[in-house]
Order: structure tokens, then C-alpha cells, then sequence
């Protein structure tokens, strides 16, 4: 490995094969390899975000999975802390950090830093939280362009979450979110020398590993920990909660779906999510990702010959 390399980015879409291919990387270059989903972060769920095995893990070290309890609400700040943390002691000990994942905000804010919004009062949280009550996340988008229409210009319509946040923003601050965007701190990773890959499966196959593993991940248990997470009665809003196949799942145990009908509708999140991640990428990402399907990402670290951008 080329010496000026300071870290190697995994991204792509779920099941695409990144876990996979970094470890195989780590094994080969003596690698720690870092978590950059923000799922995959809780302890609460092991098998349902198809986190690395016990016996993966101890093929070479892995950090930051498993390590923030669902009730937290594990903000990209806290997590570049996190892993700006975990990147320096890879260094310090002479090992290659391989960041793998698929959440693009972890990745941006790595290479080029995050940015300077306050924290919104708790206060201020639960009033806009109340006020949405109740109201479909169309209108509470469009009471968002009222007041910041560039701002809601960028949002998805339906994305419930990030419509909250910006308006949770606004009523703290008086200002756009996009505002505080603009202003941004370096990241961990930011001016320094990494490789980027993206990794594509082409679409039909990416599809059938998305539900095959779903299945798999119920097999194993899956079921199991939404109950054991749905007992702990955490604000719905929290990340953990809206992780692909909990809705559904705790649905199917509440009675009102399905056994069949919450494993298809945790299944058709995941395919969405997959193809929104794609497209993030595409429009986000820098030119300096290396796009390439997973066999051939495989098959040049088996050779040897795998060369990504320094």
C-alpha cells in the first residue's frame, strides 16, 4: 500500500459487499477497519443491521460498532469525534484505518468537515415535535418552505426526520439550516491523502442480496431484538427506531401486520434506502470515489493489483 495513504473509504449501498471486502483489506494491510454506518453504531441491534460476526472481528480489530445505546440520538458530531478519535490511535499504532459504510453524511463530514449548527434546546425540540403531531410530513414540509424555501427546496417531501430537524433549527436559532452549513470545520480526514471506493452491484443482484439477507437476519434472530428494543418504549423519533425493519417488525408484534407482511415491508425499505444511497452518492460524493462492483474490487485485492485514486 501506497505509504501516502493515510485511510481507505468503503461505501456503497447495503449488502453491496463492503464489510467483506474490508476486511479482506485489513487482513492484507494490517488494518483496523472502522464503522461508518449509523445503525450499525447501537448495541440494541446486532443482527438486524447485519453487523460483523464475533468471529470477523477477530480477524482484525474493529471499532466504533456496537457502542452507543439506542436512546441516544448519535449525531454526526458526536460521531467524527468518535472516529476522529479512533483514526488517530490507528495511526499512532502503525495500522491502516479502512472506514467502511453507507451513511455519506459520516463521509463527508470525515473529508471535509461538518458544520457549526447549535444544539437545539431540549425545550425547543419537544415543542416543534408537538406541534407536529398529528400533521402528515407534506404539510410539515411545506410550513418549512413558508418560512425557508431554499432550505425545503433541498429536502425530500416525505423525509420526516430531516424536515424536523430544519425546522427544530429555525425555531432555535431564527436562521436557515443551510445558514450554518455553510460554515464548516475540517474533519479528521480532511486535506489528507485516502482511496475512496463505491461499490455497485448491478441492480437485480443487489436486490436479491437485500431480501436474501433480510431473511437471514430473521433466521438469526432479528425478531428477538426489536422486541427486546420495543420493551424499552423509546421515543419513536430516536434513529433506532427507524432502522430498516423495526417499524414493521414491531408492527407484526403489536398485532397489526403480518408475519410475511412485516419481513416484505422491512425488505422494500432496505431496497429504497439502497437505491437512495446510490443516488446521494452519485450527487454528494466527490469525483475522487472510485466506482466499481464488488467482484472486481474482490478480485484485485486477491491479485495484488488493486490500485484505487491516492
Amino acid at each position: 500500500m501506497d505509504g501516502r495513504v493515510r485511510a481507505i473509504l468503503i461505501a456503497g449501498p447495503t449488502a453491496s459487499g463492503k464489510s467483506a471486502l474490508a476486511l479482506a483489506l485489513a487482513r492484507r494491510h494490517d488494518g483496523v477497519v472502522i464503522n461508518a454506518d449509523s445503525m450499525q453504531v447501537y448495541r440494541d441491534l446486532h443482527r438486524l443491521t447485519a453487523r460483523p460476526a464475533p468471529e470477523e472481528e477477530a480477524e482484525a480489530p474493529h471499532r466504533l460498532y456496537g457502542t452507543v445505546d439506542g436512546a441516544v440520538n448519535f449525531s454526526v458530531g458526536h460521531y467524527l469525534a468518535e472516529a476522529g478519535a479512533v483514526l488517530r490511535e490507528s495511526w499512532e499504532a502503525g495500522r491502516l484505518p479502512i472506514v467502511v459504510g453507507g451513511t455519506g453524511l459520516y463521509f463527508v463530514g470525515l473529508t471535509d468537515g461538518l458544520s457549526e449548527i447549535p444544539p437545539v434546546p431540549d425545550a425547543v425540540r419537544a415543542e416543534v415535535r408537538a406541534g407536529a403531531e398529528g400533521r402528515a410530513t407534506p404539510d410539515l414540509h411545506a410550513a418549512l418552505a413558508r418560512r425557508d424555501p431554499d432550505g425545503a427546496a433541498r429536502l425530500d417531501p416525505n423525509d420526516r426526520l430531516r424536515v424536523l430537524r430544519a425546522l427544530e433549527v429555525l425555531a432555535a436559532t431564527g436562521r436557515p439550516i443551510a445558514a450554518f452549513q455553510a460554515e464548516r470545520r475540517p474533519g479528521p480526514l480532511t486535506r489528507l491523502p485516502c482511496r475512496k471506493l463505491f461499490l455497485t452491484p448491478d441492480r437485480e443482484t443487489l436486490r436479491a442480496r437485500i431480501d436474501a439477507r433480510f431473511l437471514a437476519m430473521m433466521a438469526a434472530g432479528a425478531l428477538d431484538e426489536v422486541r427486546a428494543l420495543a420493551a424499552r418504549d423509546l421515543d419513536p423519533m430516536l434513529p433506532v427506531m427507524r432502522a430498516h425493519g423495526v417499524p414493521g417488525l414491531i408492527a407484526h408484534l403489536r398485532g397489526t401486520l403480518s408475519y410475511e407482511e412485516a419481513v416484505a415491508r422491512g425488505q422494500a425499505d432496505t431496497r429504497r434506502y439502497a437505491k437512495r444511497q446510490v443516488t446521494w452518492f452519485r450527487h454528494q460524493a466527490g469525483a475522487d470515489w472510485t466506482w466499481l462492483t464488488p467482484d472486481a474490487a474482490m478480485a484485485g485485492v486477491e491479485a495484488g493489483s488493486w490500485d484505487g485514486p491516492a
